[in-house]
């Protein structure tokens, strides 16, 4: 078995973990967290899943054959796709422990839910959006593992347009939660822990 096999069944399974994950707790989200405002952001989420589109097709067709998606690729030293693979495997425990805490509050927009809870533990004790970094690292080591240019470029994007409607997100989380919000936001980083 090749090296490049096994990076492209890595992919596979490193992909079909991290979405099951995900698909699993914003289900149980859309059966248990109540109800959604469906005005806010919806068009930005329909620009998110066709970039998500765009986007992970080279990715399907890499794990398919490779050689269809030459021109979308880059080329890395073995060691760096290796460290890539563990990098990626590191972090389903994590996106797991961020899914599992902040449970039924998840949503696919910046809305918050009727019954939306303030969640201060987990990840949360020190991040504010765990899953923008999880997702993040994860990523962009798949960007590494698979060498897919292509992919790196839209995962840059969907990252900009997530920093972009933030604040729009903990303004929500303000409006719902007030001052133990802006608490909150004293002592965590937005994406990486306040080390001061």
């Amino acid at each position: 078995m090749t090296n490049e096999l096994i990076f492209r069944l890595l992919t596979l399974v490193l992909l079909l973990t991290s979405f099951s994950i995900s698909i699993y707790f914003r289900h149980q989200a859309e059966q248990e967290g109540g109800q959604l405002d469906k005005t806010q952001g919806q068009g930005l989420l329909i620009v998110l899943r066709l970039l998500g589109l765009v986007v992970l097709l080279p990715l399907l067709l890499y794990i398919i054959n490779p050689a269809w998606v030459t021109w979308a690729r880059f080329w890395l030293p073995d060691w760096v796709r290796w460290a890539a693979a563990i990098c990626a495997l590191s972090m389903l425990p994590a996106i797991y422990w961020l899914f599992r805490t902040i449970g039924n509050n998840i949503s696919p927009t910046q809305a918050t839910r009727n019954n939306h809870q303030l969640v201060v533990n987990g990840p949360y004790r020190w991040i504010r959006h765990p899953l923008y970094t999880f997702g993040g690292v994860f990523y962009l080591a798949i960007t590494l593992l698979t060498g897919l240019w292509w992919f790196g470029s839209g995962l840059v994007l969907a990252f900009a347009i997530l920093l972009w409607r933030t604040p729009q997100e903990e303004a929500n989380l303000i409006a719902r939660f007030g001052d133990e919000y802006r608490v909150y936001m004293q002592r965590t980083g937005p994406y990486w822990p306040k080390w001061t």
